[in-house]
């Protein structure tokens, strides 16, 4: 059986329409008076602040003071010493100090006192300073001695002035190790070899005085080791042969130095003369003697 429902009409709620609906509530006269009584209380408590408390202050902040100098006025005034010496190159201060030196003695004694002695690379290192001016005061080509003189003349003449002071600081008694001697000689007669060569004996007088005093420093080197063991360490060094090279290169201007090698050192001398050739076969030399261990034998004296 068929029964034919008579269609409803659908309800949907409207979506801001609170799907159930509340009783309004009502407060009472009491309530509301209460609570607004307990809002004054507290509003007045808050604005009321103890008697005892301090008084707060706002925070400042404290800005870096910037640093002046007290008792010192902006005006032009001179660089102070340490900062004037910075400013001064070797050479300006070089002139500096020799110029008080010379106006005041007793400063330079004490500078001479208390400066450290020169190390033999020092010296040579000064020396070399002067030898590159020379070398380049040499004129380019082909020149005339006298020309070419007079155009080194002055750089010339410093550096024969530089050795003849530097000369005597490696000598004895002032150095007393004989090594560091020899080893000086040594780099100075090779500069002295490095010596323009004239064609006129008169421009070559520095030259040649150069030459004389060197070898009397070799000289007396060798004479004062001489002294200290028989000058053992001359021929261990095989200096005999560095001097016997260089009196040979100087066309035998170091006669003197090779002289006290003989001389002085008589078991070296056996065995070399004067321009470094030849050899002894005595067979009573002190090289002999010490190659044969006889050194110190005793000697046997008449027939046997």
């Amino acid at each position: 059986m068929n029964v034919l429902l008579s269609p409803q009409p659908l309800f949907f709620p409207h979506q801001h329409e609170p799907s159930r609906r509340s009783p309004p509530r009502t407060m009472s006269h009491y309530t509301m008076t209460s609570r607004k009584r307990k809002a004054d209380d507290d509003d007045n408590e808050m604005s009321v602040s103890p008697t005892g408390s301090p008084a707060i202050n706002p925070r400042q902040l404290s800005r870096p003071s910037k640093k002046v100098r007290a008792g010192i006025e902006l005006a032009g005034r001179p660089l102070p010493l340490p900062r004037l010496l910075e400013t001064l190159d070797k050479t300006q201060l070089r002139a500096v100090l020799q110029t008080i030196c010379e106006r005041h003695p007793d400063i330079g004694h004490e500078v001479m006192t208390s400066a450290p002695r020169p190390s033999v690379n020092g010296a040579l290192e000064v020396l070399g300073e002067y030898q590159d001016k020379l070398r380049a005061a040499i004129p380019f080509g082909n020149s005339s001695s006298e020309y070419t003189y007079y155009r080194v003349k002055q750089p010339l003449m410093a550096l024969v002035d530089a050795l003849g002071d530097f000369t005597p600081q490696f000598l004895p008694p002032v150095e007393q190790q004989t090594t560091v001697s020899l080893e000086y000689l040594n780099h100075a007669t090779k500069i002295i070899h490095d010596l323009p060569d004239f064609d006129s004996q008169q421009y070559r007088h520095h030259k040649d005085g150069a030459y004389d005093e060197i070898s009397r420093a070799w000289a007396l080197v060798i004479t004062e080791a001489a002294k200290r063991g028989g000058g053992f360490h001359l021929h261990n060094g095989k200096w005999d042969q560095v001097l016997a090279k260089h009196n040979q290169q100087s066309g035998g201007k170091l006669e003197q130095a090779m002289n006290a090698m003989v001389n002085e050192v008589g078991w070296i001398g056996a065995n070399q003369n004067a321009h470094g050739q030849g050899s002894s076969s005595d067979p009573n030399s002190i090289l002999n003697q010490l190659i044969n261990g006889t050194y110190g034998a005793p000697v046997q004296v008449g027939p046997f």
